[in-house]
């Protein structure tokens, strides 16, 4: 049987660096906010005609509201099969006046661009504002939620353990988007809040193996309890781990070689991240966590009997 309370220091130091890393990647570089929060337009151009970066920069030079504003290559496939090669390029909030008139600067630079081939987004500072805040408000609303079904279904010191789990995993998606700067835009919230529902599952069943083994041990045997009820629910939650994670590698490899979605491609990396940190929670920190707030509590009531 592994020994996972005895080691539990362990992945403790190990998210305690990974959180440090994330601070500090969070201070220094912020995260890459997309056009939904950031606000800003984003022109689409699937060149057909071979070209270069440097021709875009140059064009994108000429055009006032385009100086300074960041260049990214697209490459994707359309309905045919077949690969597309393009450029997206992200500013400021440009009027739709203003608009017409770039995409019309570029059809003369690359006549053969068609209606399909020239595609807008763009989002002014309210309307992203007042999403990040609904964002902000889904994520309290789930924390909340859970803290109540949790407390409701064991009790609180099961809840406590299992929000922090919780917040540990969304915290390292966050910072690993934050690290290697991958746009963060509103799938990648909803991503966040699936892995919200994915997570919590994985610690509710090792939560409920630790109260049916309470039953018939001592609370001098609380560690063993622990290590036991994990032991007992490591093979499930491997099992539904790894296939959750090969269904989301499939599709991350069908939306980068057949869709080219950078939204959607991001929101299955945030899903990928947060299975795998969601499972070493579960195992290594939730659990763990709940024997260590157990023993405070029984240390506190030895105090106030002496």
């Amino acid at each position: 049987m592994i020994r996972f309370i005895r080691n539990r220091k362990i992945p403790y130091a190990l998210s305690l660096i990974l959180i440090l890393v994330g601070a500090i990647s969070l201070a220094l570089s912020g995260l890459n906010l997309g056009i939904d929060f950031a606000g800003g337009t984003v022109f689409h151009l699937n060149l057909t005609d071979d070209f270069t970066m440097e021709e875009v920069e140059k064009l994108s030079g000429e055009i006032p509201e385009l100086k300074g504003a960041a260049l990214q290559m697209d490459q994707g496939h359309d309905p045919q099969g077949r690969i597309t090669r393009g450029v997206v390029i992200k500013s400021a909030y440009i009027e739709e006046g203003r608009r017409n008139s770039i995409l019309d600067t570029f059809r003369e630079h690359w006549p053969s661009l068609g209606p399909d081939d020239l595609r807008v987004e763009s989002v002014g500072g309210v309307i992203s504002g007042e999403l990040a805040r609904q964002s902000l408000i889904a994520l309290v609303v789930a924390i909340a939620g859970m803290v109540l079904y949790i407390t409701f279904r064991f009790e609180f010191r099961f809840a406590l353990a299992a929000i922090i789990a919780l917040l540990h995993d969304i915290f390292i998606i966050v910072a690993v988007f934050s690290i290697f700067q991958i746009e963060a835009n509103v799938p990648f919230i909803a991503a966040l809040l699936t892995i919200f529902g994915y997570s919590v599952n994985d610690t509710i069943v090792i939560f409920d193996r630790i109260r049916e083994n309470i039953k018939r041990k001592k609370k001098e045997e609380y560690a063993a309890l622990v290590d036991e009820s994990i032991n007992q629910s490591l093979v499930r939650t491997l099992n539904t781990s790894l296939t959750t994670f090969i269904v989301l590698l499939a599709l991350l490899v069908g939306f980068f070689y057949f869709i080219g979605s950078f939204d959607l491609i991001a929101f299955v990396v945030a899903l990928l991240i947060g299975v795998i940190v969601g499972t070493y929670s579960s195992v290594f920190i939730a659990a763990p966590l709940w024997f260590d707030l157990t023993e405070l509590n029984f240390r506190r009531a030895r105090r106030r009997r002496a």
